[in-house]
């Protein structure tokens, strides 16, 4: 590692010196939205040096060489990767369309000879001679036209069936990757960037790498026996037409890379174009959007956000036209030049009439046989490119899955302390959570109250394990947290985030995720439901149980937020969990049944432990401890009475609050 740094710090350290010695042009406009782009150097080459470090040019050839070795084992590394993924997914669908493209190349040469035994028998006709030996090589000549046909019919069908089941392998590797990594990844854009260049790019490559070698061999196998029916008509052709696939090889190269650095570039900005068009048809926000009139400007939005895509589309078009047309003229010069040769073979009496319309014919299938060989090569190349982003995504797994191992968790605790703990946000200068400790023994209902932005949020999660401290110890009982298994951790707890999901599933399901193992026992999942006092409004659903709790399926129902905010509270209380964290858990339900869940909340529990986060003080009073957080630190705690009778920060909220409900007689 040390040796690839160095290489790097002494790359960047040449690079360094010879953009000092270019003039910087610094009237670049800025891009679209606003944002000023880098100044950009003019390429001026630098002046020469009076006695220029003779190692240097070794260093770097070396050092390409040393890249090129390591791009060439990724990529074999990559395809073989390719290929066992796709003989995983359909053993029988793989063989068949490689069997199938094969057949189809190896065929090519066949059709060709036929071709000239055509031609010389129609010759023989011409001269007066009888239609009889026309009949067998026509006859021949549609029946390998027609299993062609065939084969290729056969071979779309399997491919499209191969690449489904394909895509079907990758995407599992990304949501088993998805499922893996740590929270904090979600919080780092360069993370969003890399899942979306995988989602658009990478999730098809594998296939697309494999067809790609299978095109490969076919346009390889194609170009072998074209090549010996030409040499059966005249060696010489060979040589000139093989020279027509040299630039192709050099633009199709060119373009693959172009095509990943466009894709790569693009990233953040298809992402925002991908938000923009889903605020502007996501039903959640469909209401908001209409209230503020904001149809006109999210889609003056959009349009510029596209605009700007598209216009850097057209510059990556341009350079990979102009790529294309000189690799395709160049191409072309070669072919004229093997045509005109066929001719002045065929005035010089070398080539009969029959062996050049054959060898016509089996120039222009030569040409899209070298195509094809391209075409493959190409998409191997391209599609390794890519395959680097979904091989790298997919090895962030080992490591998630080793930062969330450990010894087996224990099932609850008696105490759990918090000490020191300090957290910063990806991106972010100021800490969320700077030295904090809490304690909750079991059964105590500990209550965490501050303004907006005081970190209560960020510490639940810290305690739920879904963060790792920047600094400080989580503590059951003793034992850093740090030792055991994060799965299992979490199986001990049970979360109702203020930001719960919906999800756009069946009643059921959507209680019955608080433990997806359990989610056959709908007498244990009706009962959560009666606890969090939504199981009457299940039962009253059309299908009952079974209604989509979404209007995007057919004969599915949405429910009001209070409703939803109970069905989150039944998948909690379903998971039946010791350690239970509540995030604002009746910000959306009215007073009476806000009351009456703090009422109960010991009883609803039954004796578990409760860590809850509310700006309502009138259901903070309950708690058997109240942590008062500010700017991310603990600046109080106690009980409500003790933390009133200090008559700091707590008090003051809570006076402020009641002055809300209060006379001003009575709030003094």
């Amino acid at each position: 590692m040390a040796r690839h740094a160095a290489g790097r710090s002494g790359t960047r350290a040449r690079a360094a010196q010879a953009a000092a010695r270019r003039p910087v042009r610094e009237d670049r406009p800025a891009a679209a939205g606003g944002a000023a782009l880098p100044p950009v150097t003019d390429d001026v080459p630098p002046p020469p040096d009076d006695d220029p470090p003779a190692s240097d040019d070794y260093v770097d050839l070396a050092a390409s060489a040393r890249r090129q070795r390591r791009s060439v084992g990724r990529l074999r590394a990559l395809v073989g990767h390719s290929i066992r993924l796709t003989w995983a997914a359909d053993r029988r669908a793989f063989v068949v369309t490689t069997v199938l493209q094969l057949f189809g190349a190896a065929v090519i040469a066949a059709q060709v000879l036929i071709v000239k035994a055509v031609l010389d028998a129609i010759l023989v006709v011409g001269d007066g001679g009888g239609v009889g030996p026309v009949v067998f090589p026509v006859v021949l000549l549609a029946t390998i036209t027609a299993l062609v046909a065939v084969a290729s019919a056969i071979q779309t069908n399997q491919q499209r069936l191969l690449s489904e089941l394909v895509l079907r392998s990758t995407w599992q590797q990304l949501l088993d990757v998805a499922g893996a990594v740590g929270l904090r990844a979600f919080e780092s854009p360069e993370f969003y960037d890399r899942l979306q260049r995988v989602q658009t790019n990478a999730l098809s490559r594998p296939y697309q790498l494999t067809q790609g070698l299978v095109g490969l061999a076919g346009g390889l196998a194609g170009c072998v026996g074209l090549s010996i029916a030409i040499i059966s008509f005249e060696p010489a052709l060979l040589p000139i037409l093989l020279l027509a696939g040299v630039p192709l090889f050099f633009s199709t190269r060119r373009e693959s890379r172009l095509e990943f650095d466009f894709a790569v570039a693009q990233t953040p900005r298809l992402r925002l174009r991908q938000y923009l068009g889903l605020v502007q048809t996501g039903r959640d926000e469909a209401k908001e959007v209409r209230a503020y009139g904001l149809t006109g400007a999210l889609r003056a939005r959009f349009d510029a956000v596209y605009s700007a895509y598209t216009e850097d589309l057209r510059a990556h078009l341009r350079r990979r036209t102009r790529l294309a047309v000189a690799g395709n003229l160049a191409s072309a010069v070669f072919l004229a030049a093997t045509l005109l040769a066929l001719v002045w073979l065929v005035g010089q009496g070398r080539v009969t009439l029959a062996e050049a319309g054959a060898a016509i014919v089996a120039i222009r299938l030569l040409a899209t046989q070298v195509g094809t060989l391209f075409k493959g090569a190409q998409q191997i190349f391209e599609s390794g490119l890519f395959l680097d982003d979904l091989d790298r995504f997919v090895a962030m797994r080992p490591a998630a899955e080793q930062a969330e191992s450990g010894a087996p968790a224990p099932a609850s605790f008696g105490a759990l302390h918090a000490d020191g703990l300090s957290f910063t946000y990806p991106g972010s200068t100021a800490p969320a959570l700077d030295d904090v400790s809490i304690r909750l023994n079991a059964g105590e209902i500990v209550a965490l109250v501050g303004e907006n932005g005081s970190g209560k949020t960020t510490l639940a999660k810290l305690l739920a394990t879904l963060y790792e401290p920047d600094g400080g110890t989580i503590r059951w009982d003793g034992v850093d947290v740090a030792t055991y298994s994060r799965p299992g951790l979490r199986r001990s707890v049970a979360v109702v985030f203020q930001d719960f999901v919906r999800y756009h599933l069946s009643a059921r399901e959507n209680v019955g995720l608080g433990d997806a193992d359990r989610m056959d026992e709908i007498d244990a999942i009706a009962a959560a439901a009666r606890r969090a006092g939504v199981a009457d409004v299940i039962q009253g659903l059309p299908q009952g149980w079974d209604t989509a709790l979404s209007r995007m399926f057919k004969g599915g129902r949405d429910l009001s937020l209070g409703q939803w905010q109970r069905v989150a509270l039944a998948r909690a209380f379903f998971r039946d969990a010791p350690f239970v964290i509540l995030d604002e858990p009746s910000a959306s339900l009215d007073p009476r049944a806000e009351h009456a869940l703090f009422q109960s909340l010991r009883d609803l529990l039954g004796g578990r432990t409760v860590l809850f986060i509310s700006h309502r003080f009138s259901t903070v009073r309950t708690a058997d401890r109240i942590y008062v957080l500010s700017d991310g630190r603990v600046t109080e705690h106690g009980s409500h009475d003790e933390l009133m009778a200090r008559d700091g920060h707590y008090a003051e909220l809570f006076r402020l609050q009641a002055a809300a409900y209060l006379s001003p007689e009575t709030s003094r």
